[in-house]
């Protein structure tokens, strides 16, 4: 007889539990973010290379995120997060210790990088959350997910403090010389070695990412689902087609990811422009890192808030509270307040962290266990295409208004003058996605 599972128990006694939180952060906490762009930079890329570069890593992603899905609930997602940590591996260690030669053989290095970094990406997304939660399922309460989702964004917040402090100060040969003579020590450094301290901290990371995979173990699934029997790889296709029906059909489904699209997607756009936003509002760039952990703070914070929302309060209510945080802050930022203009931006990045809780607390509770991997692609591939899709968008847009501006000062005119463009666009998809909603469920009900 099957021992009785008590639902009393702490998630956190279960192994896969405590390793998908290890795992996340040890993938996520990457310590060359903070110097992300000039990291390239110093490596004798362009700034077109640059762009290339990324739009490779998104379009990798695209292309490989469900399919990765589906693979993981074919092959195991243990298989899946093992290939993600040791790609991850390969793609750090080839621009840690990659020599500074040509510019032709650096470009095409940091292609292949961005290229297996895509990959690892697409194979995390998906496999990670379903294999904790099935372990959950099959040795815990299922209901305790907010909970676990509440703890890994509160140590991811603080595997993201850590590495944008440390990442950016050893990228500093000026900062690592002062803290030398401050012990003592008579060192010098170049920025040629120390630009690659970052890398090998991350690196070291991609090993313990690794080795962390390795001791996880596929749950045991429901035996008598129609889908529990074994699989072989040619099943694929027909499984994300399986998933991507369900979603459609579904109209709560849909809309989680929709509507989880538009926020993500909007207000990743707006991060990645943060830097540009912090110079208009007059702040030193000197402060740009401890801003950037002022951010991954509200982390600590926000997914116990999120969890009692959830526990207290319909999903309407938390759709209605991060629309409201996100067009708030969007709104105010637009007056780009000097200095005090940072409230406003950290109110819509606290949107950002509502969004990836209830997301995945909704998408989650919802799903079958025997396609959860898959489901979960399909949200990570409608997040990347939102994001790619925008940025396409946005580029054209400050493409046109340069035409009708001539000023010595005009990336900062047409940064302001287009950054409207931002909450006007999420009032209008918002709106949209409200009207698609409604139809849907009207005729969900009606059939």
């Amino acid at each position: 007889m099957p021992i009785p599972i008590d639902k009393t128990v702490s998630p956190f006694v279960i192994p896969n539990i405590r390793l998908f939180i290890a795992f996340k952060v040890l993938f996520n906490s990457r310590f060359y973010y903070p110097v992300f762009t000039i990291l390239f930079l110093d490596f004798g890329l362009t700034v077109a290379q640059f762009a290339i570069l990324n739009a490779v890593w998104a379009a990798t992603i695209v292309l490989a995120e469900v399919p990765s899905g589906a693979l993981a609930d074919i092959i195991g997602r243990k298989r899946l997060l093992v290939f993600a940590t040791f790609t991850m591996i390969v793609e750090i260690g080839i621009i840690s210790f990659v020599p500074k030669v040509s510019p032709s053989v650096i470009f095409i290095v940091f292609l292949v990088n961005r290229i297996l970094s895509g990959l690892a990406e697409a194979a995390a997304s998906g496999a990670d959350e379903a294999i904790a939660y099935d372990s959950l399922v099959a040795e815990g309460n299922p209901d305790q997910w907010g909970r676990v989702l509440e703890i890994l964004m509160r140590f991811q917040s603080i595997g993201f403090i850590v590495a944008m402090s440390i990442g950016a100060a050893v990228y500093d040969p000026n900062l690592l010389e002062k803290i030398c003579r401050f012990f003592g020590l008579a060192m010098t450094f170049s920025q040629e070695t120390t630009m690659r301290f970052p890398l090998y901290l991350t690196f070291i990371l991609a090993i313990l990412a690794c080795i962390t995979t390795l001791k996880m173990k596929d749950p045991d699934t429901d035996s008598s689902s129609p889908n529990a029997k074994p699989k072989q790889a040619r099943q694929a296709f027909a499984l994300t087609l399986q998933a991507g029906l369900w979603i459609f059909k579904t109209p709560f489904a849909l809309s989680v990811i929709l509507f989880g699209m538009l926020f993500d997607g909007l207000i990743r756009m707006v991060i990645t422009l943060s830097s540009q936003y912090y110079r208009m509002i007059e702040l030193p760039e000197s402060t740009f890192g401890l801003i950037g952990s002022l951010v991954a703070m509200l982390g600590l914070v926000i997914p116990k808030i999120a969890k009692k929302i959830t526990k207290i309060s319909s999903p309407h209510h938390a759709l209605w509270l991060t629309a409201g945080l996100t067009i708030t802050g969007l709104a105010f930022m637009n007056l780009f307040w000097p200095y005090t203009g940072l409230i406003p931006a950290l109110i819509t990045f606290s949107a950002m962290y509502f969004t990836g809780f209830f997301v995945s607390f909704y998408i989650n509770q919802i799903t079958s266990s025997d396609q959860r991997a898959t489901v979960l692609s399909f949200k990570g591939l409608a997040y990347n295409i939102s994001y790619g899709v925008l940025g396409i968008f946005y580029a054209l847009v400050l493409k046109i208004k340069k035409q009708s501006i001539q000023s010595e000062d005009i990336e900062n005119i047409v940064f302001m003058d287009t950054f409207s463009w931002f909450p006007l666009t999420f009032i209008a998809w918002f709106l949209l996605l409200l009207v698609i909603y409604f139809f849907w469920l009207k005729k969900s009900s009606s059939s």
